[in-house]
């Protein structure tokens, strides 16, 4: 008997699934059933070390009861209320909590809070916030969007064409954008841990769009901190410090994408403290609910905000916002994630364990068919050499042995991606450690 046809199992055809080869994976699938801590337990009952956050974004791991705790009592409450010209109080209390934790000072601090349902909503609000800004002070021809190869910004339209990913890419009609050129040099920044020396000077592309479009036609230029969906590729040193002093000479916008870098996945709430650099937006997701409830969120200077605070009192500032923009049950899971956090001193730990996580991921170097291992804060990201004609089907193995011996990573290609949640101990980076380094022994 196949699993498509086990009793008391769900039929696999109805749900199309996201970013997945579904008949691969409908063939053999793989199910999770449960997660406490730093575990999951699949639909066979096995336990599997979530390597991966879940997806980047359960940092406090799994099964936290004060979260589930505040979305119940939220529920019984006030399930939902709407925000278009209404109100509801959590809302502006968890917009004030995480307007504590904002980066910036002054005009630049950036405790003005766009609710959204997601990371590419996040995106896509950021986008449209910073062409509404430029009208708003007069620059209306600013209308151009610049972003980076191998950047991942969402799936939406305006997340997509600022990204450089040619499959999200190649079917879909864009918005006018340009992109900068990636930062990733294997010959002279190979197995670095942090930032590698080289590669500041491509910040230096974005002068050449704007000689190339002219600045008044250029409204804001999205980057990574830290690029995660597209195989780890930590910032040049200088790399974003240049890229920041080239906007504000040229009136660009710049928006740090953390939607996997926000919530303490460097060792600090954003990377923005981190590399000690203050852009204009910051869009967010994943670790703000602990993964548990959809939500995202934009945090906006003071200054961007408040370009867009004119003319008569009852006019819309900004044309924009979801059903689910600041939903009750999604601010309350938030609020309960940051308690966490906060009591847990969760969006600090990664500075405590991060030497223990690069000199261990660093240990796998020399196994077989690895040609380089990058890691930053709490990721990692370790490529492999393909296979002559199979692109991604070595990484792709090694992601299949590790699930079936007890481990949990991310392929993206012929890359391994790992952002444990930030709970994690050192022994249980040993057993990712072994468990992937075994899996790396007997790829092919």
């Amino acid at each position: 008997m196949t699993d498509h046809a086990k009793p008391n199992a769900p039929g696999l055809d109805s749900f199309w699934m996201p970013f997945t080869a579904n008949r691969q994976f409908k063939a053999a699938p793989r199910m999770l059933a449960g997660a406490e801590g730093m575990y999951y337990t699949s639909v066979d009952g096995r336990t599997v070390l979530d390597g991966t956050a879940g997806l980047w974004c359960v940092n406090a791991g799994h099964g936290r009861r004060q979260i589930s705790a505040a979305v119940e009592k939220q529920l019984m409450t006030l399930d939902f209320a709407p925000t278009f010209q209404m109100g509801h109080p959590i809302a502006f209390e968890f917009a004030e909590r995480l307007a504590e934790i904002a980066p910036g000072e002054g005009e630049n601090k950036l405790d003005r809070i766009f609710f959204t349902g997601s990371g590419s909503e996040s995106v896509d609000t950021a986008l449209k916030i910073a062409i509404a800004y430029q009208r708003s002070i007069g620059q209306g021809t600013r209308t151009r969007l610049i972003g980076r190869e191998r950047g991942y910004h969402g799936v939406g339209f305006g997340g997509i064409s600022v990204g450089g990913l040619v499959n999200n890419r190649r079917v879909f009609p864009q918005i006018p954008a340009d992109h900068l050129r990636h930062t990733f040099d294997l010959e002279r920044n190979a197995y670095v841990k942090g930032q590698p020396d080289y590669g500041m000077e491509l910040a230096d592309d974005l002068e050449r769009l704007v000689a190339l479009h002219g600045a008044e036609t250029i409204a804001a230029c999205i980057v990574e901190p830290v690029a995660g969906s597209t195989g780890v590729l930590p910032p040049p040193k200088g790399y974003l410090e240049r890229l920041r002093a080239i906007c504000s000479k040229h009136g660009i916008l710049l928006i740090f994408d953390e939607v996997i870098t926000g919530f303490g996945r460097l060792g600090s709430p954003f990377a923005a403290n981190y590399f000690n650099i203050t852009p204009d937006l910051i869009t967010t997701a994943k670790g703000i609910t602990n993964g548990s409830i959809p939500m995202g969120a934009v945090f906006a200077a003071r200054k961007v905000h408040d370009a867009l605070m004119h003319g008569p009192d009852g006019q819309i500032e900004l044309f924009h916002g979801y059903t689910y923009s600041g939903h009750p049950t999604a601010c309350a899971a938030g609020i309960a994630t940051m308690d966490i956090y906060r009591d847990e001193s969760l969006l600090t730990r990664a500075t405590e364990v991060q030497d223990a996580w690069h000199e261990a991921i660093h240990s796998l170097k020399g196994l077989p068919h690895i040609i380089d291992i990058r890691t930053i804060g709490l990721i990692a990201g370790i490529e492999l050499s393909p296979r002559n004609g199979e692109v991604g089907k070595r990484a792709y193995d090694v992601f299949v042995d590790c699930f079936e011996k007890g481990l949990l990573i991310r392929v993206t290609g012929d890359i391994i991606a790992l952002s444990p949640p930030l709970i994690i101990e050192k022994s249980q980076i040993s057993d990712i450690v072994s468990i992937l380094g075994d899996a790396l022994k007997r790829a092919a």
